[in-house]
C-alpha cells in the first residue's frame, strides 16, 4: 500500500524528518509514536499530500505520492488535530460539500450520506451548524469528511486530544471499527492510542525511526537482559540479601524495588534466567522466597527506552 524510500523535510535549513524508509501494508493499523516534535506531523502531512517531502520517495497504491499527488488525494482521507470545518454550513452540507470536492456525484454524496452518519453517529446532527458543535462532534465531523469518498488510506493526526473520557473511547471504538475496511495510520503520544487500536508501530525520535514493530517485538528486543522481581522475608537487612543475590554469576544488577505483604521487593537483572539459582542462593543463606516473577515491560517503558535511552522501568 505504502513504500517510503529515504524521505526527508527540512524547513528554512533546519531537519525535521528523515531520511525515513518503511512499508505499510494494505489493511494495517500502523501507529506513529514519538514526543512531541520528533516528526509525527510531518511524515502524515507528507503521506497525505498535503506537504511535499524535501526528499526521497513516496509511493501509496501504486502512484507516485511525490510525482502526482492529485491522483494520490483521491485514495486518502486526513482527520488533522483539528478537523476542518465551515463554521456557517450545517453538518449535512459541509459532508456534502466534502464529498463533491473529492469528485463524487451529487447522487453518490446522497447515496453515501447515510452511511457515514451512522458510523461516525452523526444522524441526528445534520442540521445542526458546524459552529455550535462540541469538540467531541467536530471531531466525528472530521472524520465523517475523510471517509465519504471510501479512500483506501485513513490518516489521523492525534484523534484524540481535547476529547473527554468517554468521547475518547467512542472514537477509539470508531477506529477499530473503519480498520476493517481501510489501511489506517495514526499519530499520537499519547501510549494507550497505539496499544488499544494498532497493528504496529513506528518510533519516531527527533525526526528518524529509531523501532518499529508490535509491542510485543519491541518489548522482546528490549528484554534481552532479563529482568525478575525477588520478594525476600529476611531479619538480616537490605544488604545481606543484596549480597546474596549478587554472589550469583548471572545477575548483573539488583536494586531495591519496594515491599509488598512484609516482604521486600528486588529488582534482578541477569545475563540469561538465573531464577532458579537466585531462589536457591537465597534459601541456602536463610532467606524467605515469597515472590519471583518475570519483569514485563509495558509500552511506557519502551516508548522512553527507546526515544530518550533511559532505563526501562520496572513493572
Amino acid at each position: 500500500m505504502i513504500q517510503v524510500s529515504d524521505l526527508a523535510k527540512y524547513f528554512d535549513g533546519r531537519r525535521a524528518l528523515g531520511p525515513v524508509s518503511f512499508d505499510i501494508a494494505a489493511g494495517e493499523t500502523v501507529g506513529f509514536l514519538g514526543l512531541n516534535g520528533a516528526g509525527k506531523t510531518t511524515v502524515l502531512r507528507i503521506l497525505a499530500c498535503d506537504l511535499r517531502p524535501s526528499g526521497g520517495s513516496l509511493v501509496i497504491g501504486g502512484v507516485d505520492a511525490v510525482e502526482n499527488p492529485h491522483e494520490v488525494r483521491k485514495q486518502v482521507g486526513f482527520v488533522p488535530e483539528n478537523p476542518p470545518v465551515y463554521s456557517d454550513m450545517t453538518v449535512g452540507d459541509y459532508l456534502r460539500f466534502a464529498g463533491r470536492l473529492r469528485g463524487m456525484s451529487a447522487q453518490d454524496v446522497e447515496k453515501r450520506l447515510p452511511e457515514v452518519s451512522a458510523t461516525t453517529h452523526l444522524e441526528d446532527a445534520h442540521d445542526e451548524l458546524c459552529r455550535n458543535l462540541s469538540h467531541g462532534f467536530r471531531q466525528r465531523v472530521g472524520v465523517a469528511q475523510a471517509i465519504m469518498h471510501r479512500p483506501k488510506l485513513l490518516i489521523f493526526d492525534e484523534p484524540t486530544r481535547g476529547l473527554d473520557p468517554v468521547q475518547i473511547v467512542e472514537v477509539r471504538a470508531m477506529i477499530r471499527n473503519l480498520k476493517q475496511a481501510h489501511t489506517v495510520l495514526i499519530s499520537s503520544h499519547i501510549l494507550p492510542e497505539i496499544s488499544e487500536t494498532c497493528d504496529r508501530l513506528l518510533v519516531l525520535g527527533e525526526g528518524t525511526i529509531v523501532a518499529s514493530g508490535t509491542e510485543s517485538q519491541l518489548s522482546t528486543d528490549l528484554a534481552s537482559a532479563r529482568r525478575s522481581i525477588v520478594g525476600v522475608r529476611t531479619d538480616r537487612g537490605t544488604d545481606d540479601v543484596v549480597r546474596c543475590i549478587r554472589d550469583v554469576s548471572s545477575v548483573t544488577e539488583v536494586g531495591l524495588a519496594g515491599e509488598e505483604d512484609g516482604a521486600l521487593l528486588f529488582q534482578v537483572v541477569m545475563s540469561k534466567d538465573a531464577r532458579a539459582e537466585v531462589c536457591r542462593a537465597l534459601v541456602t543463606a536463610g532467606h524467605d522466597v515469597v515472590k519471583l516473577d518475570r519483569a514485563q515491560h509495558k509500552l511506557e517503558s519502551i516508548f522512553l527506552k527507546l526515544v530518550k535511552g533511559g532505563d526501562v522501568a520496572r513493572h
